[in-house]
């Protein structure tokens, strides 16, 4: 079961943050101050998560998995574009469907949207979710003369 989460669903959310960026070795602030900003961002409508959980959902233990969307305009299109921003299914929940279920809700959320498209970024040795992501439509094409490889850069403020 999949649904948009409310402020309800914030310290599970934020809980699923911290462990997804400590299972892969990131650093986490630590569910004590995402659940707060997860709660604003709920509220203010700026990020959309939604939250899985396998089985009947009812509302024993936390959610088995999360999808982050957001959507921003563009020059190039109506309709905004969505970005998956943080796709997470806890491991011992994974190959059991959930992953899928997450990705139809976030291509439902887009359509809805209208979104022109959805956009993500994943390492190139995450094989799982590109295989995930690939089963649900997505290819991993660049644009230009040769198809090169694109390359993502960050710098924090």
């Amino acid at each position: 079961m999949v649904w948009c989460a409310t402020t309800e669903d914030a310290l599970a959310t934020a809980r699923m943050l911290h462990d997804f960026n400590r299972e892969f070795d990131e650093f986490s602030p630590g569910e004590s101050f995402l659940a707060p900003r997860v709660t604003t961002l709920i509220e203010e409508g700026s990020k959309h998560f939604l939250i899985g959980r396998l089985g009947d959902g009812g509302s024993d233990g936390d959610p088995d998995g999360f999808a982050q969307v957001d959507f921003r305009p563009s020059v190039w299109s109506e309709g905004p574009v969505a970005l998956l921003e943080e796709f997470y299914v806890r491991p011992e929940k994974r190959s059991s469907g959930l992953g899928k279920e997450l990705m139809t809700a976030v291509l439902d959320l887009a359509r809805s949207r209208e979104a022109a498209m959805v956009e993500v970024v994943t390492g190139e040795d995450d094989i799982a979710a590109r295989g995930l992501y690939e089963s649900t439509g997505f290819s991993n094409l660049i644009e230009g003369e040769g198809n090169a490889s694109s390359l993502y850069y960050e710098l924090e403020l």
